[in-house]
């Protein structure tokens, strides 16, 4: 919005910092984001298949959301996918994730929203 246009509206789309206000609850949700692509429609179609997962479609990515801890088993999303996913292939397709993202092995990679939860797997 130019200069010209606030004034002329007299509003502002910004918050002064003492009028905002946070939220002092903790979250124990954790996900990753991934470009869409058939690797990572596979791992969203697949997760999706989990009542407590949420799978979001947006138009060049997919996130996949869960309360508490994601568990991410390479061998059945390479079942489901019908070809070889890693844990390198996977790492790859999740641009981004939140929580505490654990490689117990070659095999799974589990996603914390609690982050107490990681102590077990820390040395």
């Amino acid at each position: 919005m130019s200069s010209t246009a606030r004034d002329a509206s007299k509003s502002n789309i910004f918050k002064a910092m003492k009028d905002i206000t946070f939220d002092q609850t903790i979250s124990h949700q954790c996900g990753v984001t991934m470009n869409d692509s058939v690797e990572a429609r596979a791992i969203a179609e697949f997760m999706d298949q989990d009542p407590a997962v949420t799978v979001t479609h947006n138009p060049a990515t997919i996130r996949v959301d869960g309360e508490g801890k994601l568990v991410f088993k390479m061998d059945e999303i390479s079942e489901y996918l019908g070809r070889d996913m890693t844990a390198e292939t996977f790492e790859v397709n999740t641009s981004t994730h939140y929580g505490r993202m654990v490689r117990v092995d070659e095999n799974t990679i589990i996603l914390f929203g609690n982050m107490d939860d990681v102590f077990e797997y820390i040395e």
